[in-house]
């Protein structure tokens, strides 16, 4: 169902959910396909590649961010229903992002088996290819239990291409909602990115927002979650949570996580990278309303390619010098340009 909010923004309902027995991969003759979504975002980052593929039989899908060279890496990991994979926690070169749950985590071994198979199957240790992977929780909003698997993380990986990222309902977010206050209000959300350059520094920010919060815009506005069918108005979770602290009022519902990849061609030192992640990923409280609760399992995965430093000049220097600090909050704005992306 569709209409058309107070707001100007069309509402994206969000089915009721049913749990009983249902069909899985193995009830369906599935073939992965392209995942275009809504729309693209283009970026000039040589190097990174991005790749979509979906079950439309879910649907779910799979999102790769591919960095053939490999990155250097640090994950910050949030909220109280984390499902995560990783080979290396301090280095990558592939992120990939699905649906399905704790079942979706099996996308992540087909990426792995590619890039295998793109070496010749070698096997030394130099030759290993490090993936890492998260998913959400997707089947809040499907009566099935399709899931990503190694084959969708295959076939993801093989549509990856450079300067173009699918956003809307496509990949990892073809099935993501948000603002799950009541399961009447909750929306078809998707995944988001944005892209921004600075002289040489380069900043991509990546997002799958599957959140128990709502999209909230920079002036305040929901744009995205907790919408009332009845008035067609959405509004901050915190005015529903003081109802039903006086006894009149939603409860929050369980499946929710929002992960996010945050790559940059500068380089930092591990401990900065680290506090660069932290930073960014704090920043997206102010996008998601609320983030990082007890009932979502929010993952940041931050990648450096290592190919520039952060400029300096001789009025720079010591405690003045340009940071890591600086870096985060312009790519928080970033970030909060993907979020806001996702619910398009």
């Amino acid at each position: 169902m569709t209409a058309t909010d107070r707001t100007g923004h069309p509402a994206r309902t969000v089915p009721t959910p049913s749990f009983g027995p249902a069909r899985t991969n193995d009830d369906f003759d599935l073939t992965p396909q392209p995942s275009p979504g809504q729309g693209t975002v283009e970026f000039d980052f040589p190097g990174v590649e991005i790749g979509t593929a979906e079950y439309a039989e879910g649907p779910t899908g799979t999102t790769v961010v591919h960095v053939p060279a490999g990155a250097r890496m640090s994950i910050d990991e949030r909220g109280g229903a984390i499902g995560l994979s990783y080979g290396d926690k301090q280095f990558a070169h592939a992120i990939c992002l699905s649906g399905g749950s704790l079942y979706g985590l099996g996308a992540c071994a087909g990426v792995a088996d590619e890039l295998r198979a793109r070496v010749d199957n070698r096997v030394g240790w130099s030759d290993l290819k490090c993936v890492s992977g998260a998913i959400i929780y997707d089947f809040g909003t499907r009566h099935n239990a399709v899931v990503p698997d190694a084959a969708l993380g295959r076939a993801a990986l093989r549509t990856a291409e450079p300067g173009r990222f699918p956003v809307g309902r496509a990949g990892a977010g073809i099935s993501a909602s948000v603002g799950k206050i009541d399961s009447s209000r909750c929306e078809f959300s998707g995944q988001g990115a944005a892209f921004r350059q600075i002289g040489d520094i380069k900043i991509l920010a990546a997002t799958v927002v599957n959140a128990v919060g709502v999209i909230v815009d920079r002036d305040g506005t929901v744009v995205r979650g907790n919408h009332d069918p009845a008035t067609g108005t959405r509004r901050l979770p915190h005015l529903d949570y003081e109802e039903a602290f006086a006894g009149d009022g939603p409860t929050t519902m369980h499946g929710n996580t929002t992960i996010s990849v945050l790559v940059t061609n500068v380089r930092l030192e591990d401990r900065a990278l680290e506090q660069f992640g932290r930073q960014v990923h704090g920043s997206m409280h102010r996008g998601i309303q609320p983030f990082h609760t007890s009932l979502d399992g929010d993952t940041l995965f931050t990648l450096t390619t290592d190919e520039v430093d952060l400029p300096t000049t001789p009025s720079r220097v010591g405690a003045h010098a340009l940071n890591s600090v600086g870096l985060g909050s312009i790519a928080a704005e970033v970030m909060w340009d993907a979020i806001l992306r996702s619910a398009r």
